[in-house]
């Protein structure tokens, strides 16, 4: 079965007035007579408010922040040419910034229109570079994914209107480790940890429980009436690959969602990294995977950044125009009993150039215990990692900041 033609929904010329009139659209991905994949552009899930009390207890009894944030960006437009020592990196730890952007290789690009193809080969094949990408990076890029181009643009560039504006507007939203919802410049209570070189803005768009558009900057203007469209159609496009991760699993299409506990937890973080005097001695974020589900990023088009760790190598990511960065984070790792592996990466800077990118974080519901898929787990391979809920993951964040791999490593069952 097919749509003949991409539906209105996918088309990414469409203008913002035509998008907020499309009604829900469905497709239909077959990869078995007897096994397809219904992609549906509303929410099938219901949105419950309660949370771990226990959890929340333990996130709000973090400490304030050891020392007085410094604002990067502040840093940046002092004039500096000397980082602060705080900044710089272990000299293992540096980036080689020619190690990697001369190499003629990349993450994969899969285009998503090939699922409304009526030949049922290109559906598959779809698939299978989804899977593939999915097992051997942790990382791909989508084009023809359904998200309006002008609402990408859009929505990056009122970030970047946000960040240039004076830092007393901005510091009305200075954030907690309590929550990090707001404008912050640091991960990890830690008095003592290495910083990176970058601010950002953090807030809750899922479950609406925890969603406050009074959180988020009323500067400028159209900030949070795109912050709340963007986050819609991302979220969306989140879904469909939740189902199409579940099915190439051999899984029923709403499995990992069901997993999830029944809904999702989103949450935004838009990235500003300035111009750095110093760019080879520090990083804009620090090697980690994420701790959630799933990130799609919008990446900075114009400057390269991202770098992904791939067969023990550092990969400059290059970004396609339109198209967002899909990484597989440690909850779908557990999940799937690392047959689907999330995978360490960070962030380089320049001095030539400032950087945004916008990330939205598709995760479990908080108090949802996440645990190994039993249809995953075999005697050839038994479940690898214990039980844990997402809120009780995160705080291991929120206080020690990133910490490459060692995290989700952490949790493996004894052997």
């Amino acid at each position: 079965m097919h749509c003949g033609c991409l539906p209105s929904a996918i088309n990414t010329n469409s203008t913002r007035t035509r998008r907020r009139n499309l009604k829900p659209c469905l497709f239909i991905y077959t990869l078995t007579p007897s096994l397809t994949l219904s992609l549906i552009t509303t929410p099938s899930f219901p949105i419950p408010t309660t949370v771990s009390r226990r959890v929340l207890r333990m996130m709000n009894c973090l400490p304030l922040w050891p020392e007085p944030v410094v604002r990067v960006q502040h840093l940046s437009d002092s004039g500096i040419r000397v980082i602060p020592e705080r900044y710089v990196k272990k000299p293992s730890e540096r980036p080689s910034i020619s190690e990697s952007i001369d190499k003629e290789i990349n993450i994969p690009v899969i285009d998503l229109q090939n699922l409304y193809s009526s030949n049922e080969s290109l559906r598959r094949k779809t698939a299978d570079l989804i899977s593939a990408a999915c097992r051997e990076w942790g990382f791909f890029q989508v084009v023809n994914h359904g998200v309006s181009h002008q609402l990408m643009a859009e929505t990056r560039e009122v970030w970047r209107q946000f960040f240039q504006l004076p830092l007393e507007l901005k510091q009305q939203y200075a954030n907690s480790p309590a929550t990090y919802e707001g404008y912050g410049s640091r991960t990890g209570i830690g008095k003592d940890i290495s910083l990176d070189w970058g601010d950002y803005f953090f807030l809750h768009y899922l479950p609406m429980s925890l969603k406050d558009q009074n959180k988020w900057p009323s500067l400028p203007d159209s900030c949070r009436e795109l912050v709340e469209e963007y986050g819609e159609e991302v979220v969306k496009l989140g879904g469909k690959l939740m189902k199409i991760f579940s099915v190439t699993l051999g899984l029923s299409e709403n499995h990992l969602e069901q997993a999830f506990g029944g809904e999702i937890g989103a949450c935004i973080r838009a990235n500003y990294y300035p111009k750095c005097p110093q760019p080879d001695l520090t990083l804009g974020i620090s090697p980690h995977s994420d701790p959630g589900g799933m990130t799609l990023l919008l990446p900075d088009e114009n400057v390269l950044g991202l770098q992904v760790r791939h067969d023990n190598n550092w990969i400059t990511v290059k970004p396609v125009p339109n198209a967002f960065v899909i990484n597989i984070g440690d909850q779908i790792q557990v999940l799937t009993n690392a047959t689907y592996k999330s995978v360490e990466h960070r962030v380089m800077v320049n001095s030539a150039k400032e950087r945004v990118s916008l990330a939205l974080f598709y995760n479990p519901r908080s108090d949802t215990l996440i645990k190994p898929v039993e249809e995953l787990v075999t005697e050839e391979k038994p479940a690898l990692y214990s039980p844990m809920t997402f809120d009780e993951y995160r705080v291991y964040v929120r206080t020690k900041g990133l910490c490459g791999k060692s995290q989700v490593e952490s949790l493996k069952s004894p052997k």
